[in-house]
C-alpha cells in the first residue's frame, strides 16, 4: 500500500528536508529585520485655526491651506479669536498631509488618521457626561502645488468624547488640559495622490445643543499612519517569489494525487484546499494598487486572511479526526460539521464586522463602527460571537487531539501482534500525527513569541553595526513561515511512489518457494497471484 512520504523519507533525507526549511525560515526573519524598514510610519500634525470670513465665501474660496503661497488667514488661538469677535463657526481646522515639501506615495498603501483634542478645563464649560463633538469635515487632494483642490470625501461625523481631569476642579486648575483618548477620525485603503488636505470645522448651535458641553476646546492633533513604502517593496518582492513556490508545490501535489489508482481522500483534498488558500493570499495584486486607485484593498486583503484562517484551522480539525484509528465515519467532510461550523460561523460574523467598517469606509473614509454607542454594541457583539466560537473551536480541538493521543497510546501495546504491513500502516499514522502536531505548535508558539516581543520591544534592536528592525522581522518572518508550513505538508504528505506491502511479499513469496521445492509442487493460481503486485484493500493510506 502507498503511504505518504514522510512515513517512507529515510531520516537523513528528512533531516536534510528540515535543515533547509529552518535556513528558509531563517531568510524570511532576516529580509525583515535586516532590509526592510519598520512596517509603519507615523506623522503628527496639529491643525492650524484659519478664518472663514464672508469675504473669501464671496471669492468663492472652499478649501483653506495652512502654509504655502495660498494660505489662509490664521489666528493663533481662541482668545485672538474672541478679540476680533470671530465666531466659532467661522474657524475651520487646516490640515496639510504630508509636512511641507514632502510628498506621499502610492507605495505608502493606505492612510489612517487618530485625532485627539486639546480641551482646557474651565468652571462654566466643562465636558458634560456623555458629550458628542460634531465635526463638518471634507478631504481634499491634488497632485500638483500649482493645482486645485479636488474634494474627495464630505462628511457630518460625530465623536463621543472620552475624557478625564486628574486634577481638582476648581478655578486655581483653570487652564489645565483634561486627558482625552484617542479618537478614530479617517481611513483611506489607497495614497494614490501626492498631497492631501483636511478641512474640519466644530459647527456651534445652541438650540440643536450642537457642541454644548464638549469644554473649550484649544486645538485639534492629527497623527497620520501610512505604510513604509521600502517595506511595500520587500513584501511585494517577497510574495512574488512565494506565489510561484506554493502554486508548483500544490500542482505537483495534486498531480501525484490523480496518479493514484483510487480517488482522492478527504484529508488530501483539505491539505490542497490550504494550498489553494495560501495561493490566494500569496498572489501579488498589491502591484495594481501603485498605478491604479483602488481603495478596496484592504477589505480584499483582510477577505483573503479570513479564508486562509478558515481554512487552516478547519485543516487541524479534520487532520485530528482523520487520524482516530478506531473511528468508522470518517473521509466524509459531513461528518465534521459539529467541528467546523463554529470556524464558519465565527469567520461569517468577522466578515460582517469588516463590512460593517471597511466596506463603508469605501464611500465615506471618515465612518467608524466605534463612533456610535450602536455600532460600539454591533462591533463588540460580532467580536464577543466569534471569541466565543474560537472557544468551542479551541475546546473540540483539545478533545480531538486528546482523543487521538489515547488512540495511540491503546494501539501501542498491541503492535507487536500485528502483521507486518497493518503494523508499519499505524506507526506511519502515529508518526504522521505527532510530526505535526509538533511542527504546528512550534509554529504557533514562534507567532505568539514573536508577537509579544514586537509589542513590547522599542521596534529595533542594535546588533553590532547592525539595526534589526523587529516588527518587519514579524511580519515577513510569520508569513514566510506559514507558506513553509503548507510547502511542506504538501511535499511530506504527498502519496509516496513506495509500497509497503513490498517486503512483505518477497518474503511471503519465499516462503512459499521453499515448500514448493520440497514438496516438488508446480506453481497454482494462488501462487500466481501472489506474485501478482501487491494490491492493498484498504481504501487509501490514511487509516481506512
Amino acid at each position: 500500500m502507498a503511504g505518504a512520504i514522510i512515513e517512507n523519507m529515510s531520516t537523513k533525507k528528512l533531516v536534510i528536508v528540515g535543515v533547509i526549511l529552518l535556513l528558509f525560515q531563517a531568510f524570511s526573519f532576516m529580509v525583515g529585520g535586516l532590509i526592510a524598514p519598520s512596517p509603519t510610519t507615523a506623522v503628527h500634525y496639529l491643525a492650524t485655526k484659519c478664518v472663514d470670513t464672508v469675504k473669501t465665501h464671496h471669492k468663492g474660496s472652499k478649501w483653506f491651506m495652512p502654509w504655502g503661497p495660498d494660505q489662509c488667514s490664521k489666528i493663533r488661538d481662541f482668545d485672538e479669536a474672541m478679540a476680533k469677535r470671530i465666531e466659532a463657526n467661522n474657524i475651520v481646522f487646516a490640515v496639510h498631509i504630508p509636512l511641507p515639501n514632502r510628498e506621499m506615495s502610492a507605495w505608502f498603501q493606505f492612510m489612517l488618521v487618530i485625532l485627539q483634542f486639546d480641551i482646557a478645563f474651565k468652571m462654566q464649560n466643562q465636558i458634560e457626561d456623555g458629550s458628542l463633538v460634531t465635526m463638518d469635515v471634507g478631504l481634499a487632494y491634488r497632485d500638483s502645488t500649482l493645482s486645485e483642490w479636488t474634494e474627495m470625501a464630505h462628511s457630518i461625523e460625530h465623536r463621543k468624547l472620552s475624557c478625564n481631569f486628574t486634577a481638582t476642579k476648581t478655578y486655581e486648575n483653570e487652564g489645565r488640559y483634561y486627558d482625552c483618548d484617542l479618537l478614530p477620525f479617517m481611513e483611506v485603503g489607497s495614497v494614490a495622490h501626492k498631497y492631501y488636505l483636511l478641512n474640519i470645522r466644530l459647527p456651534v448651535n445652541e438650540r440643536k445643543k450642537v457642541n454644548i458641553g464638549i469644554g473649550e476646546i484649544k486645538d485639534i492633533r492629527l497623527v497620520s499612519i501610512h505604510q513604509n513604502g521600502g517595506f511595500t517593496k520587500v513584501w511585494f518582492a517577497m510574495k512574488t517569489f512565494l506565489t510561484p513556490s506554493v502554486l508548483i508545490i500544490m500542482i505537483w501535489y495534486w498531480r501525484r494525487i490523480t496518479q493514484m489508482t483510487r480517488p482522492p481522500v478527504l484529508l488530501e483534498k483539505i491539505i490542497f484546499a490550504l494550498g489553494i488558500s495560501m495561493t490566494f493570499i500569496n498572489i501579488p495584486v498589491e502591484w495594481f494598487s501603485v498605478g491604479f486607485n483602488w481603495t478596496w484593498m484592504l477589505l480584499f486583503g483582510d477577505i483573503r486572511q479570513g479564508i486562509f484562517y478558515a481554512m487552516l484551522l478547519s485543516f487541524w480539525i479534520i487532520f485530528c479526526g482523520e487520524h482516530l484509528m478506531d473511528q468508522t465515519e470518517r473521509n466524509h467532510f459531513s461528518v465534521y460539521w459539529k467541528q467546523v461550523g463554529p470556524i464558519v460561523f465565527g469567520s461569517f460574523c468577522l466578515f460582517i464586522f469588516d463590512m460593517c467598517e471597511r466596506g463603508v469606509q469605501l464611500k465615506n473614509p471618515f465612518y467608524s463602527i466605534w463612533a456610535s454607542d450602536v455600532g460600539t454594541e454591533l462591533a463588540m457583539a460580532f467580536i464577543i460571537v466569534a471569541g466565543i466560537c474560537a472557544c468551542l473551536y479551541f475546546l473540540f480541538l483539545c478533545f480531538m487531539v486528546f482523543q487521538v493521543f489515547r488512540n495511540i497510546s491503546g494501539k501501542r501495546s498491541s503492535l507487536p501482534a500485528m502483521t507486518k504491513a497493518r503494523r508499519l500502516h499505524y506507526e506511519g499514522l502515529i508518526f504522521r500525527f505527532k510530526f505535526l502536531m509538533l511542527v504546528t505548535l512550534a509554529c504557533a508558539a514562534m507567532t505568539v513569541i514573536f508577537f509579544i516581543i514586537s509589542q513590547v520591544n522599542e521596534g529595533h534592536w542594535h546588533w553590532g553595526g547592525y539595526t534589526v528592525q523587529v516588527n518587519s522581522a514579524f511580519f515577513t518572518g510569520i508569513y514566510g513561515m506559514w507558506n513553509l508550513y503548507v510547502f511542506a505538508l504538501m511535499f511530506l504528505y504527498a502519496p509516496s511512489h513506495k509500497r509497503y506491502g513490498d517486503e512483505q511479499s518477497s518474503d511471503m513469496l519465499h516462503i512459499i518457494g521453499i515448500i514448493c521445492i520440497k514438496n516438488l509442487c508446480q506453481p497454482t493460481s494462488r501462487m500466481v497471484q501472489l506474485q501478482a503486485p501487491h494490491q492493498s484493500s484498504w481504501n487509501g493510506h490514511y487509516g481506512h
